[in-house]
């Protein structure tokens, strides 16, 4: 039995194994292969057109794969839809955030999944119940909301980008899909959300981080998938690569190779 167990928890949350994905003729993904582990940071980088919003999509249901499979906790996985991924624990949080800003955090913090107490043959929402534990979910990421009803459009955009994750763990998500989730932050509030990112780490949580800038990157992660034209360049532990290897990877040798005969020609 103990065997058994061990062998469950070394499983990982999801495996993508050879994952292609065709649009008529035009090939975006090409036998794509990543694991993520429960108390994990796996940040998937590449430049614009490396094929990480294609995979993203594909992981969270948008699209399904042409060819290759998905496992989640090691059974296989067809998402038709986001809302079989979100029901499997695979939770993705897009750049856009899915927020309505002149609504309050609360209605966005539960999105149509407010709590409800009934009075008689009424339901009603449960207001209160839900701004409590809007203000608590929130408080143990450290930020302090005194009015859960003000509009989410008044936080600041560190602030919605923590909202929408303490969103997506409060509803269960074993595997969090951020995408670009500090590409329009400042300094102060990057911060604050690679401090969170490491937070939700810490509560067994598999998180692949997908973004273009590889300082946030190394900062919170943990393995390093770089796409390149839709094709894994390959995959690395912390411990393997450096900050400058990963950087020069992620940009492509020939690309800073014709970057240093331009810079000779001026």
């Amino acid at each position: 039995m103990a065997a058994a167990e061990q062998t469950h928890q070394d499983r990982p949350l999801i495996e993508v194994k050879d994952v292609t994905k065709f649009f008529g003729p035009v090939v975006a993904l090409t036998g794509v292969s990543m694991t993520v582990n429960a108390r994990e940071v796996h940040c998937l980088l590449g430049d614009n057109g490396a094929g990480k919003s294609t995979l993203i999509k594909t992981l969270s249901g948008v699209y399904q794969p042409s060819e290759g499979e998905i496992r989640v906790e090691g059974a296989p996985a067809r998402f038709t839809n986001p809302r079989d991924a979100l029901d499997a624990g695979v939770a993705t949080v897009f750049q856009d955030l899915a927020m309505i800003p002149l609504l309050s955090i609360t209605r966005n913090f539960f999105m149509g999944r407010e709590p409800a107490k009934r009075k008689g043959p009424f339901a009603f929402i449960d207001m209160k119940h839900a701004d409590a534990v809007t203000r608590e979910e929130m408080k143990k990421i450290g930020i302090d909301i005194r009015d859960p009803q003000q509009a989410v459009g008044t936080l600041s955009g560190g602030e919605r980008q923590c909202v929408a994750i303490a969103r997506a763990v409060y509803f269960g998500a074993k595997v969090l899909i951020l995408d670009e989730p500090t590409s329009a932050l400042g300094v102060a509030q990057t911060s604050m959300v690679l401090k969170y990112v490491r937070q939700v780490r810490a509560r067994g949580l598999g998180v692949i981080f997908i973004t273009h800038n590889v300082r946030h990157a190394y900062a919170v992660g943990d393995r390093f998938t770089i796409l390149n034209r839709g094709k894994t360049m390959g995959t690395f532990a912390k411990s393997e690569i450096s900050l400058d290897a990963l950087q020069t990877m992620m940009a492509g040798d020939k690309e800073l190779q014709d970057l240093a005969e331009l810079e000779g020609t001026i």
